[in-house]
């Protein structure tokens, strides 16, 4: 039972955190492209490379998420090789309730 709740608190930390770097670099690029607009020439130039760096850096940042989570993917992954009929009897209850409450939508 630890272990489930140490990866969700891994999982809800690198949640936040990528939120967090994309919710920066979105108000960093909004504030960039909002400063572009009476620029042209050597200004803009240096605009589009800091806009080109942000941007790398959001790529590295996604890759560093990608990675962090990698180990919940495979332990993830060996739970479901290790109780297949289990992984099958939650997502079939799932996907009853899911039916159930469609099928009382309509």
């Amino acid at each position: 039972m630890a272990r489930k709740s140490t990866v969700q608190a891994e999982a809800e930390q690198i949640k936040d955190q990528a939120f967090s770097d994309l919710q920066s670099l979105i108000q960093e690029s909004e504030k960039l492209l909002d400063d572009s607009a009476s620029l042209v020439g050597e200004e803009a130039e240096t605009l589009r490379a800091q806009l080109r760096q942000k941007l790398r850096q959001a790529s590295e940042a996604v890759g560093g998420v990608r990675s962090k989570a990698q180990p919940m993917v495979e332990a993830t992954e060996d739970y479901i090789g290790v109780h297949p009929w289990q992984t099958v009897a939650v997502s079939a209850g799932f996907g009853l309730v899911v039916g159930l409450l469609l099928g009382r939508r309509n």
